[in-house]
């Protein structure tokens, strides 16, 4: 899939950070941030799953033994 570039703000503090980074001076910030937005998205998959888990199993901790 192609890339498209797009546009965002960053507060000043933060784009500091973002490019102390060693891993932005090696690869660039557009990869950096593919990268932090991939990992946020893969955490907030996982967390959907670990909480459709603990419904699944809320309350039948006997039935487990």
């Amino acid at each position: 899939m192609g890339s498209r570039p797009v546009q965002i703000s960053i507060d000043a503090e933060l784009l500091r950070r973002i490019d102390r980074d060693p891993e932005v001076r090696r690869n660039g910030r557009s990869a950096f941030i593919r990268s932090a937005v991939e990992f946020y998205l893969r955490a907030r998959e996982r967390r959907a799953v670990d909480a459709a888990i603990q419904r699944a199993y809320a309350g039948k901790s006997d039935a487990m033994k």
